[in-house]
């Protein structure tokens, strides 16, 4: 990372959460307020529980349902020397978890062991009325799985996302592992660097990648993964193209009115691929974050063109398809 100064690039080096005193509390409580730093804006997610006991007295830090239904454990160590310290490895230990939640088979269930609790405990962030804290998170969590069209298959599959400043190869080697055999994991480096006074964080997804062999160790010279042909751009997962893409394209313009989904809350979308709405500036995850209360929100299915009545999602498919048939007919 470089910052500007006089025209001229500084280079601003990485620096570990240990070197500026922060505990994995912090980590945890900078993601549980912006959970969004760790998604992708093509998935909702709603936090639910942090510091949530298991049978065998564990704790999982921080537990979310996303847009699939799918209850995600989220495990968080600070820094590579905490991963490699510790007696049981870091992703041995999330599976562990991440089975406990396997046994949760209702809504009704989540709610009484995780949610409710969670609600109960940080209630000035909810507005509960006469509610308990049992009945606002059944209403919550209700209406996040039906208006992602997941009711249906709540909590059929478990997910684990590791957080951390660095990864030692041992712990990628093995989730390379894993998610070749269908255990959902992904790893994210959360990277700090100092700047004045302020911390800056770098969130970047390390895996899963398009090839899992990129990153197995090689057991007989334990030498650090070589990233194939030595292209790591040519190896990182395919991503759909986002809003600077669709404005790129001219499929929406500066100026357009954006609508959130079945609500009347409208902005004006900005050639940055922002939104203004009274005044303000706001990303469109941010804006959809706001109006529906959920932790993430799927920003391309959530946002309704209005000219054309159609979301960001299905006007990109639209272009897509488009193009993809102009290039068949072209051979």
């Amino acid at each position: 990372m470089y910052a500007i100064k006089d025209r001229k690039a500084v280079k601003i080096d990485a620096i570990t959460f240990s070197e500026i005193g922060w505990q994995e509390s912090d980590i945890e409580e900078i993601l549980r307020n912006s959970i969004d730093m760790i998604c992708d804006e093509e998935e909702s997610m709603l936090i639910v529980g942090r510091q949530v006991k298991n049978e065998m007295l564990g704790r999982s830090d921080l537990t979310a349902v996303d847009s699939n239904g799918n209850i995600v454990l989220i495990e968080i160590k600070r820094d590579r020397k905490d991963i490699e310290n510790r007696k049981e490895a870091f992703e041995f230990q999330a599976i562990r978890y991440a089975a406990s939640y396997a046994t949760i088979d209702s809504i009704e269930d989540l709610v009484t062991r995780v949610y409710g609790p969670y609600i109960d405990k940080y209630k000035t962030e909810f507005e509960l009325g006469e509610l308990t804290p049992y009945e606002l998170g059944i209403r919550k969590l209700n209406g996040f799985l039906r208006e992602n069209g997941a009711e249906a298959a709540f909590n059929h599959r478990q997910r684990i996302i590791l957080v951390a400043s660095e990864f030692d190869e041992q712990t990628l080697s093995a989730v390379a592992w894993l998610n070749k055999n269908n255990v959902d994991m992904c790893c994210f480096k959360l990277t700090p660097f100092k700047i004045g006074n302020e911390v800056v964080l770098y969130s970047e997804k390390l895996l899963p990648l398009t090839e899992y062999d990129d990153y197995y160790v090689n057991l007989l010279d334990k030498a650090s993964p070589i990233i194939k042909g030595g292209n790591k751009r040519a190896i990182t997962r395919r991503s759909l193209p986002k809003i600077d893409s669709m404005l790129e394209w001219g499929i929406i313009k500066p100026g357009d009115l954006i609508v959130a989904k079945d609500r009347q809350e409208e902005g004006v979308l900005l050639k940055n691929g922002h939104i203004e709405v009274n005044g303000r500036e706001l990303s469109l995850q941010l804006w959809l974050k706001e109006i529906f209360g959920w932790s993430s929100v799927q920003t391309y299915n959530f946002a309704i063109h209005k000219e054309s009545g159609k979301t960001l999602s299905q006007l990109r498919e639209e272009y897509l398809s488009k193009i993809a048939s102009e290039t068949t007919d072209d051979n």
